[in-house]
C-alpha cells in the first residue's frame, strides 16, 4: 500500500536532506531510510530500557539464577 506524504522541512531538515542525498540518492530514498533507521532506533532503545529494568529487578535476577542452576543438571556431559 503506497501513500503519499508531504512535509515542509525546516532549515535543519533541509541540511540534513542535503547530507543524505548529496551522493545522489533520491529524496524519497533518503526520506524513506531515514523513518526506517529512525523506527529501528527507537526500537532499540525500547528493548534497551527494557532490558536494563529486568536486570535492575532483584527477583527477576534470582529466578534466572534458579533457572540456569535447574539447567545446569540437565547438561549432557
Amino acid at each position: 500500500m503506497s501513500q503519499t506524504i508531504t512535509f515542509r522541512p525546516d532549515e535543519d531538515a533541509e541540511r540534513a536532506l542535503a547530507v543524505l542525498t548529496a551522493d545522489g540518492t533520491a529524496v524519497s530514498a533518503a526520506v524513506r531510510a531515514a523513518l526506517i533507521d529512525a523506527a529501528r532506533g527507537r526500537a532499540q532503545e525500547r528493548l534497551r530500557a527494557e532490558a536494563e529494568a529486568l536486570a535492575a529487578d532483584a527477583t527477576d535476577r534470582a529466578e534466572a539464577a534458579r533457572v540456569l542452576r535447574d539447567m545446569e543438571t540437565l547438561r549432557a556431559w
